[in-house]
């Protein structure tokens, strides 16, 4: 399946395919693709992208710190004000090539269907 090029990103940056130990297919057809998104407690993925619009659906939350390629920090839910809590359903618009470390006590685990087309 072609998810990045169209986008200026190659395919080998796709989340599946660049930080496997943390993304994987659930299911797939034309139409869409579903996928599970799991970074333990201290862990930190390599750098990917995500680039197709997509429903996520939060299985268990946590704070997170995404870094760009340059690893300049985008997003540190830590030292959000009023505190972050994170939506149980959430739309992305694709995320370019990052990192998403994370530095809390809990598992974050993300089911996302990526709409295709």
């Amino acid at each position: 399946m072609t998810t990045g090029s169209s986008d200026g990103w190659p395919d080998t940056l796709d989340g599946v395919i660049a930080a496997p130990d943390h993304h994987w297919v659930l299911f797939e057809n034309e139409s869409v693709r579903v996928v599970e998104t799991s970074v333990k407690a201290g862990e930190t993925t390599s750098p990917h992208t995500h680039v197709l619009p997509t429903v996520l659906y939060v299985i268990s939350g946590s704070h997170f710190v995404r870094r760009n390629s340059d690893g300049e920090v985008l997003v540190d839910t830590r030292t959000k004000q009023p505190p972050y809590v994170m939506p149980p359903v959430q739309w992305s618009d694709g995320v370019l090539q990052h990192t998403l470390e994370n530095p809390g006590p809990d598992d974050l685990i993300v089911i996302g269907v990526e709409l295709k087309g």
